[in-house]
């Protein structure tokens, strides 16, 4: 078993009697309810976090820039000029 870590939470009156009466109507202790909540409001906002939303005009310029031929802007140039000047193969 895993060991636990504590996490201790103050809160005013007025929300901890929410959260009482929230963990009553679950059948659970205020703990827990404020523990499974904590978890669920965390792995949606991880999971929202991880994908990238884009609107269909932005999809679209995307998948466009992707499907087309790429060319190396001066910058990049000088750079891989740059680079093979100090790069050495063996």
């Amino acid at each position: 078993m895993p060991a636990a870590a504590r996490f201790d939470l103050q809160m005013d009156a007025d929300d901890k009697a929410v959260v009482a009466k929230a963990a009553a109507l679950m059948g659970t202790t205020m703990a827990g309810f404020v523990r499974a909540a904590a978890k669920e409001k965390a792995l949606l906002l991880l999971d929202r976090e991880a994908r990238i939303t884009l609107s269909q005009r932005d999809f679209a310029a995307f998948a466009q820039a992707l499907d087309s031929a790429f060319a190396p802007n001066p910058a990049l140039k000088s750079a891989l000029t740059q680079a093979r000047r100090r790069v050495r193969r063996a």
